[in-house]
């Protein structure tokens, strides 16, 4: 079983490795659902993490529907990532009519090789996911991270199984989302699945000692301006053991 780490910062980078995790989707902006890192964050990563590393290159916040301009700003990202030696991106754009958009999912594709593509969670917002499923395969990803259309991994149990099914070798399908030590064994035993992805997301507190209790960086309580999200290394470490 591979798993996968999600991170949002080079910390968050280099407490993922230390835990023994397999590899790494870095990303920055946790709030948002993960959005492009800088081109810093990603040459420093490759400096001092020594596993897989797959880039998030997703331009903004919001839905998957990205303009001429958007798309090349991802582009520009995926060369970025390609230069300072990620071995894949995890990218994805959608239609407005909630289809996967084969044709710029294929340029990206041609753009990161050698890298490989993982189509992340857009999949869960289309509206036929075995019609999205054959584009993806088409397109020439490498896997698919998705919850099974549920908000979490576990509700979709029964969907991530049959598309691990209709996947066969030609795409791997990694569930996601609400992904734990409790469930994880649950999850994997009944998908088939052979990767999966987590956050094992912690906080631990920062070194500020004044806190300004007037205002908030981001108008929301829901991720503390004081305290940094890292990966739980015991948690990670626990659940590799469930897999030796």
């Amino acid at each position: 079983m591979l798993i996968e780490i999600a991170v949002f910062s080079l910390e968050a980078a280099i407490a993922a490795f230390n835990s023994g995790a397999h590899r790494i989707e870095l990303c920055s902006a946790p709030a948002e659902g993960g959005l492009t890192p800088s081109a810093a964050t990603m040459r420093l990563a490759r400096k001092y993490v020594k596993i897989p590393i797959h880039v998030m290159i997703r331009p903004r916040e919001g839905d998957f529907c990205y303009s001429t301009k958007e798309f090349e700003a991802m582009l520009l990202d995926v060369a970025a990532a390609k230069v300072v030696g990620m071995e894949g991106i995890v990218a994805g754009i959608l239609n407005p009519d909630g289809s996967v958009d084969e044709e710029r999912m294929a340029l990206l594709v041609d753009a990161a090789a050698p890298m490989n593509v993982t189509f992340h969670r857009a999949f869960d917002m289309t509206k036929d996911q075995d019609e999205a499923l054959e584009a993806i395969i088409y397109a020439g990803c490498a896997r698919i991270l998705t919850s099974g259309g549920r908000q979490t991994a576990s509700e979709g149990i029964e969907k991530l199984a049959e598309l691990v099914k209709k996947a066969g070798d030609r795409i791997s399908i990694m569930p996601g989302s609400g992904v734990n030590l409790a469930n994880i064994k649950n999850i994997t035993e009944n998908t088939g699945a052979r990767e999966i992805h987590l956050s094992a997301r912690s906080f631990v507190p920062g070194k500020m000692e004044f806190k300004q209790p007037l205002v908030t960086m981001g108008g929301t309580v829901s991720i503390p301006d004081y305290d940094l999200q890292l990966p739980d290394e015991k948690a990670i470490r626990d659940i590799l053991k469930l897999f030796i």
